[in-house]
């Protein structure tokens, strides 16, 4: 420090011992300093004015990056740094003075704080604003939802019937008897009108067609448009049914159906069997085959159920059409006459045939899918097998 003109060093006094008027002496000629004891006030003054030059570098600092803000940290702020060491200075200061320089050494330490997190800020933002932009890269592909399988499946079968002539039609999936049962002519004792095989919604306790229920079959449909529709006609069903089954691989409490209906003059057997074998060729291949087993349905006579020759095994026998080189996939027959009078057409003038198909069966055929649970489990890892089926 100059004073008067001349470099002074404060010291604190030594005791004056021969040692330390040496010492003194010796350290004023070899850094040509005039040595003074350094006084209370003396003390004070310098610490004040270390931490005035302080302020104003910190309040001046800049940085080009991380790295330099965190050697302003260090310099400034650890433990080895420029405000550490002012703390040590401070536990000499006299009692009475302490409160006035921890004041400034705490303003000191707040404002290198603030300003070095606002320079990390500055910087990083910088960094984010400065990432080189590549306007010609492909953007991150978009997950696009898909339809479901058996949505995939409906709309292939109606879509097979529409190209043949076949127009959509639906009808309510809470019924009544009259139309689920009675106008297709089940028996008043058949095992479906039981509540062990339909779920009832409301049972009237003096007529059985006036039943409230949830539709077991398609079928229902047909007499609905039946009643409100002349002859010719030519339509498929689609739609939710519902069974009183218990859940499991092979059955549920519901599925889905399409039902097919033709009504006109002169309509035959064979009409309905090439009708089938055409849809069995677009929808499993050119080289498939089928053949006609009697059944019984109530609203069909004669009945018949439609087997394909297994696509698997080419209709040698394997394990998946167990060895008779056969799948069943749906039932039909011609519409028996009472359905027809039942729903206000004469039988004497026109006939028809219908079929019905299960669309869990059609999907687990075609996608050799074992559990009919996982139609309706929504299980992601299931459902995006099928994102390239449409």
């Amino acid at each position: 420090m100059i004073v008067d003109g001349v470099d002074v060093l404060f010291i604190r006094p030594f005791n004056h011992s021969y040692a330390n008027l040496l010492l003194n002496f010796e350290i004023s000629r070899v850094f040509n300093v005039k040595i003074l004891p350094l006084q209370r006030g003396n003390y004070i003054s310098m610490i004040l004015d270390k931490i005035d030059e302080l302020l104003k570098e910190v309040s001046n600092l800049s940085a080009k990056n991380a790295d330099e803000v965190e050697q302003l940290r260090l310099k400034y702020l650890s433990k080895k740094g420029e405000i550490n060491a002012l703390m040590a200075d401070f536990r000499n200061v006299a009692a009475d003075e302490k409160k006035t320089v921890g004041m400034k050494i705490n303003e000191l330490k707040q404002l290198a704080k603030d300003r070095i997190n606002s320079l990390k800020d500055t910087v990083g933002t910088a960094n984010e604003s400065s990432v080189s932009l590549d306007l010609t890269r492909s953007a991150y592909p978009i997950r696009l939802g898909t339809r479901h399988p058996l949505t995939i499946v409906k709309n292939e079968i109606c879509n097979i019937f529409q190209r043949m002539g076949f127009t959509l039609a639906d009808g309510p999936e809470i019924d009544d008897d009259l139309h689920v049962f009675t106008k297709l002519n089940f028996a008043p004792d058949h095992p479906a009108r039981d509540m062990q095989d339909t779920f009832f919604i409301h049972k009237h306790p003096n007529d059985v067609t006036k039943n409230v229920l949830l539709r077991s079959h398609t079928s229902g449909d047909q007499s609905h448009y039946m009643e409100t529709h002349e002859p010719p006609i030519r339509i498929i069903c689609p739609g939710r049914v519902y069974r009183n089954e218990a859940i499991s691989a092979r059955a549920h409490c519901f599925f889905h159906q399409v039902e097919g209906l033709y009504i006109d003059k002169n309509v035959s057997f064979t009409d309905l069997k090439q009708v089938l074998l055409t849809f069995a060729r677009e929808m499993f291949g050119p080289d498939t085959d089928i053949r006609l087993r009697p059944s019984y349905f109530p609203f069909t006579e004669p009945s018949a159920e439609m087997d394909i020759s297994c696509f698997i095994c080419g209709g040698e026998g394997c394990g998946f059409c167990k060895q008779t080189g056969w799948v069943e996939i749906l039932g039909c027959g011609m519409v028996d006459p009472n359905v027809l009078e039942a729903c206000g057409i004469d039988s004497k003038v026109y006939s028809g045939y219908a079929f019905g198909m299960g669309v869990e069966r059609i999907t687990n055929l075609k996608y050799r899918v074992s559990d009919l649970r996982l139609f309706s489990e929504n299980d992601l890892r299931f459902l995006k097998e099928f994102e390239a089926a449409h």
